[in-house]
C-alpha cells in the first residue's frame, strides 16, 4: 500500500510544488521549444514523473508501474477507442467517394471558408461533443474541414480551438455529473453555475475561429456571422442549462447556432469569399457517369469521381470553385454522404434513451485495477484506482455499431471496410502510444500525490482563490485531456478551498470545470488525436504553438470572471 504525501520536499508545499510540476513543464518544454514529437516527448516525460513518484514521493516502484499500467489502458479504452471507431468512419466515406459529395454539399451552403469553420468546427463539433465527447469533436471535424480545402494544420487549429465552450456539458454533461458525485452539491445548481460562465467564451469562440481562417480582414467580412453563432449558443447554452436540462445545454445549443448561421447566410453574404490556398493535390472530376466503382474498387456516387493529377486551384478571396466543386450530386448521393452522421447522431441519442441506456450498463465492470492499492494523505482509498470497462455505454462501442450502419448505408463490402480499419490504426499508430503514454503519465502524477500538490498549493492562496480556481481546472485537464477527470481530481478540493476562503463552492466547482475547457486544446492527448486524424504525426509541438496563447488567453478572461462573480460586482450571476 501507498499512501500520498503532499509535501515530500523539505516539509514545504511551495518547493513540492514545483518539484510536482517539472513533468508536466518538460513535456510543454519538448513539445513547444524544442519541436519534440509527441510521443517522443511524452516517454521522456513519464519517464521524470515515475522517478519523481518513486525518489521524491517515496512510491514504491511496482506500485508506480501499476498506476501507469492503468493509465495507459484508459488511454486506450475508452478514449482511443472512441477515436479509433471515428476515423474508421471518416475514412470509409473517403474510400466511397462521399466525403467529397459531403464537402460539396456544406460548400452549397456557403463557399467562403470562414463560414464552414463556424458551422463545422464550432455547431457540428459542438453537437459531437455533446454526445461524444473524449476527443471525438476534434478527429471528425479536423477532417471535415480538410476534405473541405483547409490546410491540415490549419484544421487541426480550428478543430482544437473550437472544442471549448461545449466541453463541459460534452458527454451528455457527464463531466458536471461527476463533478456533482465528487462535490456533493447538486447537478442543477451546478450545471446552471457553469451555464453562467461558458457561454462568455462561446461568444468570442465563433470571432477566433474565423481570426485563424483569415486574419482581421476575415473579422470585419464575416463578424455578422460569427455574432449571430456566437450568441445564439451562448443564449441557448444558458437558458437550456438553467431551465431546461443540463445534459441537453449543448444539443439545443448546437443545433440552433447552426441553424441560426445557415438561415443568415440565406440573406446576407460577406463582400468578399475566403478560399483557403492549397497545395497542389489530386483533383476529383467526373469518371463517366456510369456509377461503377472507382479503380481501387467500391461503390461511387452517381457520376462517379476519378483523380487524375491537375493544377492547384487558386485560394484567396474571390475565388470561383475548383472543378470538382462545379459537380452537381444527386439528392440520393447528398442523403449518403450525410447518412454517416445522421447515423452517429441517431445512435447516441438512441443510447441516451434512459430505457436502453439501463439494459446497456448490464455490460459494465468495475472494480480496483489488480495490484495498486492507495490511499490519499488522510487515509482514504484513492477513487482513482478503480477501473471501469463500460463495453457498451462507452462512446466508442457506439460509434462502432454506427460505423457497421454506415458500412451498410454507404453499401460498403466487409473487406473493403475491415481494409479501411487497417489504414485507421496505421494512421493511429503513433497517436495510440502518445495518448496511452500522456495518460499514464497523468495517473502516475495523480495517484503519487504530484497534481495534489500542485492543487493543494494554488488552493493556499485564500480570497485570491476566486482568481486561480479556472487555472486549477485548466491544469487538470492540460494533465488528463479530460474535463471529466479535471472534475474527478480537483472538485473536492476547490469545494474545500472555498468553504477555507469563504468562497461559494458551487462557483469555485463551476470554475474547475469551466476552466478545464481551456485546457482541452494544449493537452497532449488531444494534441495527437488532432495531429493523428489530419495526417500530421509528429508535428503535435508546431500545433501547441498555433493553440496555447488562444488556451492562455481564454483562461485569463476566465479567471477575471470568476474573481469578479466571487466579487459584489457580479455575485448576482451566482445561483443561491
Amino acid at each position: 500500500m501507498y499512501q500520498q504525501v503532499l509535501d515530500p520536499v523539505a516539509g514545504s508545499l511551495a518547493w513540492s510544488a514545483a518539484v510536482a510540476a517539472v513533468p508536466l513543464l518538460l513535456l510543454f518544454v519538448l513539445l513547444g521549444a524544442l519541436k519534440m514529437t509527441a510521443w517522443k516527448a511524452a516517454l521522456i516525460s513519464l519517464a521524470v514523473s515515475i522517478a519523481v513518484a518513486v525518489l521524491i514521493y517515496g512510491m514504491p516502484v511496482g506500485q508506480t508501474l501499476l498506476a501507469a499500467s492503468e493509465g495507459a489502458a484508459f488511454g486506450f479504452f475508452p478514449i482511443l477507442w472512441i477515436v479509433i471507431n471515428a476515423i474508421w468512419v471518416y475514412q470509409m466515406t473517403v474510400a466511397t467517394g462521399h466525403f467529397d459529395v459531403l464537402r460539396r454539399s456544406f460548400s452549397s451552403v456557403s463557399d467562403d471558408q470562414r463560414i464552414q469553420a463556424i458551422i463545422i468546427a464550432f455547431s457540428f463539433g459542438a453537437l459531437i461533443e455533446a454526445l461524444a465527447g473524449f476527443g471525438t469533436p476534434v478527429a471528425v471535424t479536423s477532417v471535415m474541414l480538410m476534405a473541405l480545402g483547409f490546410r491540415p494544420l490549419k484544421a487541426a487549429v480550428l478543430a482544437l480551438v473550437a472544442n471549448t465552450a461545449p466541453v463541459a456539458f460534452g458527454a451528455m454533461a457527464t463531466p458536471i455529473i461527476t463533478l456533482g458525485k465528487v462535490t456533493e452539491l447538486d447537478v442543477d445548481t451546478l450545471g446552471a453555475m457553469v451555464g453562467r460562465q461558458t457561454p462568455i467564451l462561446a461568444l468570442l469562440v465563433p470571432l477566433a475561429l474565423v481570426a485563424i481562417v483569415d486574419g482581421r480582414r476575415g473579422m470585419r467580412a464575416t463578424w455578422p456571422a460569427a455574432v449571430v453563432c456566437g450568441v445564439v449558443f451562448a443564449v441557448a447554452q444558458f437558458a437550456t442549462s438553467n431551465f431546461l436540462s443540463v445534459p441537453l445545454a449543448d444539443v439545443v445549443a448546437s443545433l440552433l447556432s447552426a441553424a441560426a448561421v445557415v438561415a443568415l447566410v440565406r440573406v446576407w453574404h460577406p463582400a468578399n469569399t475566403y478560399t483557403e490556398p492549397v497545395e497542389p493535390a489530386p483533383v476529383a472530376v467526373r469518371a463517366g457517369g456510369d456509377g461503377g466503382p472507382t479503380e481501387t474498387g467500391g461503390d461511387t456516387p452517381r457520376g462517379g469521381l476519378r483523380t487524375v493529377d491537375g493544377p492547384p486551384p487558386r485560394g484567396g478571396a474571390g475565388d470561383h470553385p475548383t472543378r470538382d466543386e462545379r459537380v452537381e450530386d444527386s439528392r440520393a448521393d447528398v442523403v449518403k454522404a450525410y447518412a454517416p452522421y445522421g447515423i452517429i447522431i441517431g445512435v447516441f441519442v438512441l443510447c441516451q434513451i434512459p430505457a436502453v441506456k439501463s439494459l446497456l450498463e448490464k455490460a459494465t465492470f468495475a472494480g480496483n485495477w489488480p495490484g495498486l492499492n492507495v490511499v490519499d494523505a488522510d487515509g482514504d482509498p484513492s477513487t482513482l484506482t478503480k477501473f471501469t470497462l463500460n463495453l457498451l455505454t462507452t462512446p466508442g462501442t457506439q460509434m462502432l455499431l454506427a460505423g457497421v450502419l454506415t458500412m451498410v448505408a454507404l453499401r460498403l463490402s466487409v473487406p473493403r471496410a475491415v481494409k479501411a480499419y487497417g489504414v485507421t490504426l496505421h494512421q493511429l499508430r503513433w497517436a495510440i502510444v502518445t495518448v496511452m503514454t500522456v495518460l499514464a503519465l497523468a495517473f502516475v502524477m495523480n495517484l503519487s500525490g504530484q497534481t495534489i500538490t500542485l492543487g493543494t498549493f494554488m488552493a493556499a492562496a485564500g480570497g485570491a482563490f476566486a482568481l486561480l480556481s479556472p487555472i486549477l481546472g485548466w491544469l487538470g485537464v492540460a494533465v488528463t485531456g479530460s474535463d471529466t477527470s479535471a472534475n474527478s481530481l480537483f472538485g473536492a478540493l476547490q469545494v474545500t478551498a472555498a468553504n477555507q476562503a469563504g468562497l461559494s463552492e458551487v462557483l469555485m466547482a463551476a470554475s474547475n470545470s469551466s476552466g478545464g475547457v481551456l485546457g482541452k486544446m494544449i493537452s497532449p492527448q488531444n494534441l495527437a488525436i488532432a495531429a493523428a486524424a489530419v495526417g500530421l504525426d509528429g508535428k503535435e509541438g508546431d500545433i501547441f504553438r498555433r493553440v496555447v496563447l488562444w488556451s492562455l488567453g481564454f483562461l485569463v478572461l476566465l479567471c477575471a470572471l470568476s474573481a469578479l462573480q466571487a466579487s459584489p460586482v457580479l455575485s448576482w450571476m451566482v445561483p443561491a
